[in-house]
C-alpha cells in the first residue's frame, strides 16, 4: 500500500540539438498524502506547514488559491480540462520550501480512484519566469503512464514554444521514473529523467536528506542558471518569451 516518503536519487537532462549537453544532479523529494499534509509536517522541529523552518510545506507554492483544499483545487483544474477527479487517494511529489525557499520545476500529483488504482497524473510544471502551467497525464492503472501533448508554456529561453512534451510516468513504488521528450518536428531535441528510490517518511530519513541536501530548492535554481550559462556559452540559440515578441509588435 502506497504511504508517504521520501525519494533520493537523480535528475538528467540531455540535449540533442542544435549542440549536445547533458548533466546529471542528485536529488530528494518529498511525496505527501495530500490530506494529510498539515500532521506529516509535524515529523521534526525541522519541519513546519504554513510557516518558516528548515523545511515547510506552504500551500501558496502550488497552483490555485491556497486557502482552498488541495483536493479542491486538482478537483476544479481537472473539470476545467474536461476531467473527473479521482475520488481515492492523491499522493504529491514535491519539493518542499527549504529556510524560505522554493521553486518547482514540475511537481506530480498521483490521483488514484477509490480502489487504489492510480488514474491519472497531474504534472504541475513551473519556469524561472514566475508562471506555471497544469499538464493532465490519464491512464487505467498501467504500469507506466503515457501521453504526448502540445507545450504550452514558455520555460526554457533556449526551446522555441512549438513542441509536443511527450511524458512517461511509472507510479510511486519503491521506485519511481518520471521521463519527459521533448519533441520538435518529430525529431526529440531534449529529456529530462527522474530515478528515485523511496525511503520511509521519518524523522531519520528527513533529518539524513537535510543533512545531505540542507538548501535543495537553492541548489535547484543555481543549477539552472549554470546550465543556461554553459547553453549560452555553447552557442545555442536563445527565444524571446512569447508576451515580449507580442509586445514588441
Amino acid at each position: 500500500m502506497l504511504s508517504p516518503g521520501l525519494y533520493f536519487g537523480t535528475l538528467r537532462h540531455r540535449r540533442y540539438a542544435p549542440r549536445n549537453h547533458q548533466f546529471t544532479y542528485g536529488v530528494f523529494m518529498a511525496l505527501l498524502d495530500i490530506d494529510r499534509i498539515p500532521e506529516l509536517m509535524r515529523v521534526s522541529r525541522l519541519t513546519s506547514y504554513n510557516r518558516w523552518n528548515w523545511a515547510s510545506f506552504e500551500e501558496r507554492d502550488h497552483f490555485g488559491d491556497p486557502l482552498l483544499p488541495l483536493r479542491e483545487r486538482l478537483r476544479r483544474d481537472a473539470a476545467d480540462h474536461g476531467l473527473d477527479l479521482p475520488e481515492g487517494p492523491i499522493y504529491l511529489l514535491t519539493n518542499l520550501r527549504y529556510l524560505g525557499y522554493c521553486f518547482n520545476p514540475i511537481s506530480l500529483f498521483y490521483c488514484h480512484d477509490a480502489a487504489g488504482k492510480l488514474r491519472m497524473i497531474l504534472a504541475e510544471v513551473c519556469s524561472t519566469f514566475g508562471e506555471r502551467h497544469n499538464y493532465w497525464v490519464e491512464g487505467s492503472g498501467e504500469e507506466v503512464l503515457r501521453q504526448r501533448m502540445a507545450k504550452q508554456m514558455h520555460v526554457s529561453p533556449f526551446m522555441d514554444m512549438a513542441m509536443d512534451y511527450e511524458f512517461a510516468l511509472t507510479p510511486p513504488g519503491e521506485r519511481l521514473t518520471a521521463h519527459m521528450n521533448t519533441i520538435e518536428s518529430g525529431a526529440k531535441l531534449f529529456d529530462a529523467t527522474l530515478t528515485l528510490e523511496r525511503e520511509p517518511w521519518s524523522t531519520r530519513s528527513l533529518h539524513r536528506a537535510l543533512w545531505r541536501h540542507p538548501w535543495m530548492t537553492l541548489k535547484v535554481i543555481l543549477a539552472i542558471h549554470w546550465e543556461a550559462l554553459r547553453l549560452w556559452s555553447k552557442g545555442v540559440p536563445v527565444f524571446t518569451h512569447p508576451a515580449r515578441r507580442e509586445r514588441k509588435v
